[in-house]
């Protein structure tokens, strides 16, 4: 029987110890068998055309791309995209931030540059032992991002994620949700952000989380990147290590919805690619391993941070021997291995 503890914990000691990325196994077929891109090809977090050429203008104290990348976001009502540009900005921001500072001495009532600062701040009081305390302090940027554009419903997200972190009741928490509906019923990052928020609050009861999760992708269109959500809460549940069990049915289940959303969008394509990675976990978890590879192959050469972060300080170390582990198993299945059915549970640094 094979053990499923056995996978991912030595992973993550390795990665912990290394910060380049490890050869494949052994005994993990060539990269063309296995149709994977070889291992220095992966990237991190690669960003697409518009955000890289965003990115190399502000790393010149350049912040116009960035003006024009969220403002046409904003103009199109592309909220998963504002959503997803906002995270990878404010992240660079973090270590190389005079381009915002110059954008905001400019144009301080400009809608984008407010979204930027309040997510920023947001970051910033996260990582810290204070954070209850910085978080409160930061509810005036959250408040002006908001008024910026009535329309957008990232601040209210960034108000979600705000919420969790100063440990918000459930009224004023409902007060925000509904805010957020109001404006994009269908965002993700707000569903994201509202799911994380009832796995802080209603701790080890995955079941709520579950039927969240449920209902919301029940609600969704076929393509909407919600169907994703009861993966995102199988995560939280295999990640979390508690006593409470979720039948095996839904775990598959969830994975299974994802799955379907996976195959609407082409392959090596960086949009999908966090929901793939995140996938990818949850089937390695269920030791479902070819479909797990289909995912790698889906996936292409596009790691991303999250959940492999949620894991390990080294998160394309990890990714990597996830990959080669992956592709051993299959060929160990094809070989007449062992089938098996365990479903273990590893903590997580944050959900």
């Amino acid at each position: 029987m094979v053990d499923t503890m056995a996978l991912l914990h030595p992973f993550s000691r390795t990665a912990r110890t290394s910060r380049t990325a490890p050869r494949p196994a052994a005994s993990a077929p060539p990269a063309d068998a296995s149709g994977l891109p070889a291992d220095d090809e992966v990237l991190l977090d690669a960003p697409d055309d518009h955000l890289g050429a965003t990115l190399v203008a502000a790393a010149r104290g350049e912040y116009g791309p960035a003006s024009e990348l969220l403002a046409g976001t904003r103009v199109r009502a592309e909220w998963e995209y504002r959503d997803r540009y906002t995270r990878r900005l404010t992240a660079f921001a973090r270590s190389r931030g005079e381009w915002l500072e110059r954008w905001y001495a400019e144009t301080p009532e400009d809608p984008d540059v407010l979204l930027l600062r309040a997510q920023l701040a947001v970051d910033h009081a996260w990582v810290s032992p204070a954070r209850a305390e910085l978080l409160r302090d930061v509810s005036p940027l959250i408040t002006a991002a908001a008024r910026g554009d009535d329309r957008d419903p990232v601040p209210w997200r960034i108000a979600l994620d705000h919420a969790r972190g100063t440990g918000a009741g459930h009224k004023y928490f409902s007060e925000l949700w509904e805010a957020a509906l109001r404006r994009a019923p269908l965002h993700y990052g707000c569903h994201a952000a509202a799911l994380r928020y009832l796995a802080a609050s209603w701790r080890h009861s995955h079941q709520e989380c579950f039927d969240f999760a449920d209902r919301a992708a029940q609600d969704a269109p076929p393509d909407s990147l919600i169907q994703a959500l009861p993966s995102r809460a199988a995560f939280g549940y295999l990640t979390d290590g508690c006593a409470v069990e979720v039948p095996r049915e839904r775990l598959d289940a969830a994975a299974d919805r994802a799955i379907a959303l996976s195959a609407r969008f082409p392959a090596a394509d960086p949009w999908p690619s966090e929901i793939r990675n995140k996938l990818t976990y949850v089937l390695v978890r269920l030791e479902r391993w070819q479909e797990a590879l289909d995912q790698l192959r889906l996936i292409g050469p596009y790691a991303t941070s999250f959940p492999w972060t949620h894991l390990s300080e080294d998160p394309l170390a990890l990714f990597l021997k996830m990959r080669a582990e992956v592709r051993a198993r299959v060929a160990q299945q094809g070989a007449g291995g062992p089938r098996t059915e365990r479903v273990e549970r590893t903590h997580s640094r944050d959900h």
